[in-house]
């Protein structure tokens, strides 16, 4: 049998009584006036047990005079409870009773002696059933006191218990109704997941200058200010504000940037100053935190001219300046610019602390993931640790969304009778489809990657090998690296003639690598202003940083960077861009902004641990922090020697024409869809086709097909062996005996 919840009557507002039927009752063990714990969705309630005056079954009413903090701001309506739900409890005499009183403005709590809140809390709470953790609803007294929080009870074994005359009553603080709102709003807020390092360093510098003032200033130091947070969109910044403030348990009084810009002079100014009226009102209930997101649009750098930005960074300027030691305030600043703000701002006294947050590694979107599918009904056959591998540069908001969609995927499924309830492998990797990781989204270059196998290139083993010791093994398997004692190349660079699949190699190893693959040519990179191109490369590179592990693939490199002797300009774009190139490689582009996490150093010891999951993560992020660049091209000769010594372009590999048992595997690909006559002999075409590349083939196979749709009029069926020999016939090849030979010297 269920119970259904109905709203108390108006005469039992503030009794605490819990109205249900006398068979109920008698069933519970209950007496008239029985303490009785109801637990509802978010929380539970402590009544006494009254009968219905219509002594009718199935319903409940129950008063929330104490109730749980989470039933305060959302109490429940309209549900069915089962009466399992329903827990009597003893509730001893309680010999003393520790509360924070909650009262309804500042004012009160100023001029009100605490002696006077004491006696009046005492008296109200005189013959109260209460509950540790609870809250007591006193709004039906007509006094300024709201609500009593019981924060602990004595004798300490009990979890509940009645008031008397004889229990002492400790008031341990005074809070005010916004205060304790905002508190309770704070407290329903998800837990964040991957951000420990960073809430830990934020929650350091809140707790300082807000709960500890007086410790700061024995030491003769002042109370920190403010602190910037920065990061790339959706990494949690927003997010990790509220939930430290939470924590430290103070009130948070956030502002976006664009709220405070109005359109008259001076308005924007005003309303600023209000801004921070608003956060020193609040500091007097209590610590408070006062947070600008989106701060570069707020005090972008100032210009020569008096724009109405300049006025109002120079107004928070003042206003942070003029923070006194009493203003138990402080001031958080979110932005993901933070080369657009006004160089005054970072500096200690006024933002005394800047923190990165930057992407999240490897180990760090486990963890979000582990958060985000805590609350989903997901298969058990999800690894989280291998989707984390394969969501490389994904931030917080990219891995909601994921979620979502696969989520999204799952109910359509359903909706189309599969019967499946849980969210299953092939959701995720449908969503990972469709939604991408946010820093790549506005990247330079191209960022899709077709899906390509390494059995979709013909021929080519020993190339392949070492492609896959230069780029798959470091990603896959760090571990065994780390043992050795090897490190991972920074740079490949593939030469040979064209056509012969360098390109198409390159996104084989990236596809079984299950990195971030970024492409770029030079119609990406050059401009006709000057500065602009290596600006370009610049961020190419921070992009590929931020999203690492990350293939950086540069194609033609020989058109790109060329070789500063072969160079008549000296100061040329070329010669620009491979000065910039060199120091990207060497490490001499990165910036602070884009740490992740504290640097770590593995050492391998023994085999055992190896095989354990955390270590194996922990291995692939350390080591797989930077980026592998990946270069192509068939002028070799054309390229700077400082570019080709090892430490920038370690692994130097060659790939030649196909030979014979090539020719044939890559003949084999083509025409694996083709519908070829049983007359046609691959071998004899393998071995007719010298010096011609795999391109050349692919070519000779679609006009074969062209030739056999024109000799049937368009319905042509197969295609024959002598289709294949006449296509031979009207086709030369594109390599020459002198162009190969000229690549038989490895460039150095």
């Amino acid at each position: 049998m269920s119970l259904k919840l109905l709203s108390v009557d108006p005469s039992d507002r503030g009794s605490q009584r819990c109205r249900l039927g006398p068979g109920l009752m008698s069933a519970l063990g209950l007496s008239l006036g029985s303490p009785l714990l109801v637990s509802v969705p978010g929380g539970s309630c402590l009544c006494t047990a009254w009968p219905r005056p219509d002594l009718a079954e199935g319903f409940l009413q129950v008063d929330l005079k104490c109730s749980s903090p989470g039933l305060v701001s959302h109490p429940p309506a309209h549900l069915d409870l089962d009466p399992d739900h329903l827990t009597p409890v003893p509730c001893p005499k309680l010999k003393g009773v520790k509360v924070t009183v909650v009262v309804q403005g500042v004012d009160f709590k100023k001029r009100t002696p605490p002696g006077l809140v004491h006696e009046l809390a005492k008296d109200m709470l005189k013959g109260v059933h209460v509950h540790e953790k609870h809250v007591i609803n006193l709004e039906n007294y007509d006094t300024e006191i709201r609500y009593v929080v019981i924060e602990g009870i004595n004798p300490d074994p009990a979890s509940a218990g009645l008031i008397t005359s004889k229990t002492r009553v400790e008031v341990v603080g005074i809070q005010t109704l916004r205060h304790h709102r905002s508190q309770l709003q704070d407290q329903q807020i998800v837990p964040l997941g991957g951000l420990e390092e960073v809430s830990a360093s934020l929650r350091e510098m809140l707790q300082l200058p807000l709960l500890y003032p007086g410790a700061l200033s024995s030491l003769g130091v002042s109370c920190p200010r403010g602190v910037l947070l920065v990061g790339p969109p959706g990494v949690g910044k927003t997010l990790l504000v509220r939930r430290v403030v939470a924590e430290v348990g103070a009130s948070l009084v956030a502002v976006r940037g664009p709220e405070v810009v109005g359109a008259r002079p001076g308005e924007s100014e005003e309303q600023l100053r209000a801004v921070f009226e608003r956060a020193r009102s609040a500091a007097e209930e209590g610590p408070c935190v006062l947070f600008l997101d989106e701060l570069d649009s707020l005090c972008p750098r100032r210009s020569g001219s008096s724009a109405p930005e300049n006025r109002l960074v120079a107004q928070l300027l003042a206003l942070m300046d003029g923070m006194q030691r009493s203003d138990r305030f402080l001031v958080v600043g979110a932005t993901n610019r933070p080369d657009g703000l006004d160089a005054a701002l970072r500096r200690p006294g006024r933002f005394d602390r800047e923190i990165v947050i930057g992407a999240p590694t490897l180990r760090q979107r486990a963890a979000i993931l582990s958060v985000l599918c805590a609350r989903m009904p997901v298969c058990p056959g999800v690894d989280l640790a291998e989707l984390a591998r394969r969501t490389t540069g994904y931030v917080g908001a990219d891995l909601s969304a994921l979620c979502r969609e696969a989520a999204m995927h799952a109910v359509r499924g359903r909706s189309k009778g599969s019967g499946e309830r849980t969210v299953g492998v092939k959701h995720f990797h449908e969503a990972l489809k469709a939604v991408r990781a946010s820093c790549l989204r506005s990247s330079l270059g191209r960022t899709e990657l077709p899906p390509t196998s390494w059995e979709q290139i013909g021929g080519l083993d020993e190339v392949k090998l070492k492609l896959r010791q230069s780029i798959e093994w470091p990603m896959l398997h760090p571990e065994a690296f780390v043992r050795l004692g090897l490190c991972r190349p920074r740079g490949v660079l593939l030469y040979g003639p064209p056509g012969c699949a360098k390109t198409t190699l390159v996104k084989a190893a990236a596809g079984t690598s299950h990195c971030a693959f970024l492409s770029v040519g030079g119609a990406d990179l050059y401009s006709p202003y000057v500065g602009d191109s290596e600006k370009a490369l610049a961020q190419l590179f921070r992009q590929a940083r931020a999203c690492a592990p990350c293939i950086l693939f540069l194609d033609e490199i020989d058109s790109l960077i060329g070789s500063r002797s072969n160079s008549g300009t000296p100061d040329g774009v070329q010669t620009r861009l491979l000065s910039v190139l060199l120091n990207e490689m060497d490490g001499v582009g990165l910036k602070t902004l884009e740490r992740r996490g504290t640097e770590k150093i593995l050492q391998a010891e023994g085999t055992e641990e190896e095989n354990r999951p955390q270590d194996r993560l922990e291995f692939q992020e350390v080591c797989n922090k930077d980026v592998m660049v990946v270069a192509a091209t068939n002028r070799p000769d054309c390229l700077d020697s400082a570019l080709l010594r090892p430490g920038r372009l370690d692994h130097i590999i060659y790939v030649p024409p196909p030979d014979q048992q090539a020719r044939l595997c890559i003949l084999k690909m083509c025409t694996q869809s083709m519908p070829v006559g049983a007359d046609v002999r691959l071998e004899e075409l393998a071995a007719k086709t010298e010096l011609y590349s795999g391109a050349d083939l692919e070519n000779l196979c679609k006009e074969a097909a062209l030739l056999a749709l024109q000799e049937d009029n368009m319905e042509a069926s197969s295609i024959g062996h002598t289709h294949f020999l006449r296509s031979l016939g009207t086709m030369s090849p594109s390599l020459t005996a002198q162009q190969i030979q000229a690549y038989q010297t490895p460039p150095r």
